[in-house]
């Protein structure tokens, strides 16, 4: 099998983008992912596209060839659905096409548009990733969902809602000198304790934000990079992908995401690599409960260590393990069809030392992302290393 370089990255910026259609937004950043990895469109073969709930926020289904046609590319499409992993998955199997041969150059990402609903309306829309038989019905949403997990987490291990109140001052504090986050502003922990409830524990500073945003990766085999003299110094190594049971109440254990798991299990073992070699970590956080719990599924600290990682300072940008130094989905934002790919797109830019916040890993040469569908009923993980 052929190794895969991340050739190019391209990101619209997040947050709300009144007016502006969602294959305007993909062709965005997909024409600055071709031009910054210096790659025709007319080499690509095949795009991978992420998708949720484009045909509730636009009423349009069948994007892929959209979304194609919108980028220049002359090339099919294949669109992803996998609710917030729905990116996660697409640049999982274009990296699974690139090293079988199938493809040399592929364009991987996904995008979103959210804001043009109301919030009562992105609520009920993202629920649809829920189980509408047994959870939907009865009233489910996902703050009231993730709110059970962190009861469950608080009864199983301990930990309180400041220990929360650092994971979301820490995201925003990454946040700040990223050019492409939604919220480049601080907030203080107490500022996050005294935010309004929204499911308990969870207040409004423990959750992400409704976002629109596009996010796209060409990924290329390492055969055309070396005939083609990019320079693409970092690589996708590992991937994995795990599941579990859509509803929480089916689980065995609210406080742990098997799925994330299995997943990283599979990523890491494709790499050859050990969790305590990662450097810094992008994880999904939709909510701060769930930045805990990926941190404990991914092997990054022990189960019950790691509600204490941010409040400590381990997990900060001076800690041990950096984590979201993008300003992660809490205050980077959330457009769930882009998030997987603008994880990938933020760790390349970190590794190659051209992100805002890269000089707190000077030294770094192994990063990992962590993607989440729903309560995690699905997940993604892929490491990414800066090749020798």
């Amino acid at each position: 099998m052929t190794g895969v370089r991340v050739a190019g990255v391209g990101l619209t910026p997040f947050g709300e983008h009144a007016g502006r259609t969602g294959r305007d937004l993909f062709a965005e950043a997909a024409l600055a992912a071709l031009d910054d990895a210096g790659v025709p469109g007319e080499d690509v073969e095949h795009l991978n596209y992420g998708n949720f709930m484009g045909a509730l926020a636009e009423r349009q289904g069948h994007q892929a060839p959209l979304m194609a046609e919108a980028a220049g590319l002359r090339c099919a499409g294949t669109r992803y659905e996998e609710a917030c992993a729905s990116a996660g998955v697409a640049v999982r199997e274009a990296v699974r096409a690139v090293r079988s041969g199938e493809n040399d150059v592929m364009l991987a990402g996904g995008m979103e548009r959210m804001t043009n609903l109301s919030t009562a309306e992105v609520t009920e829309s993202l629920a649809v990733a829920a189980d509408e038989l047994f959870e939907v019905r009865a009233g489910v949403t996902f703050p009231g969902a993730y709110a059970l997990m962190a009861r469950a987490y608080f009864d199983e291990y301990g930990g309180d809602r400041e220990d929360l109140a650092h994971v979301a001052a820490k995201n925003h504090a990454n946040a700040v000198n990223n050019e492409y986050a939604q919220y480049q502003r601080e907030i203080t922990v107490e500022q996050a304790l005294d935010s309004p409830a929204v499911a308990s524990p969870l207040h409004l500073f423990d959750a992400c934000p409704i976002t629109d945003g596009a996010s796209a990766l060409v990924l290329v085999s390492e055969e055309y990079a070396a005939e083609h003299d990019i320079e693409a110094p970092v690589a996708i190594t590992g991937t994995g992908q795990g599941g579990d049971r859509a509803a929480l109440q089916d689980r065995a254990d609210m406080a742990r995401t098997p799925a994330a798991t299995d997943a990283a299990a599979e990523a890491y073992g494709d790499a050859g690599v050990a969790s305590d070699e990662v450097d810094l970590a992008e994880v999904h956080d939709c909510f701060t409960i769930a930045e805990v719990m990926a941190l404990e599924a991914l092997d990054l600290f022990d189960s019950g260590e790691g509600i204490g990682a941010a409040r400590r300072g381990d997990t900060t940008r001076d800690g041990d393990l950096p984590v979201n130094l993008s300003g992660g989905l809490k205050a980077k934002g959330h457009p769930v069809g882009a998030t997987g790919g603008s994880q990938i797109a933020e760790m390349t830019r970190l590794l190659r030392g051209d992100h805002p916040n890269s000089d707190a890993v000077p030294d770094a040469t192994v990063g990992l992302t962590h993607n989440a569908g729903g309560t995690v009923a699905s997940a993604v993980v892929h490491v990414l290393e800066v090749a020798e």
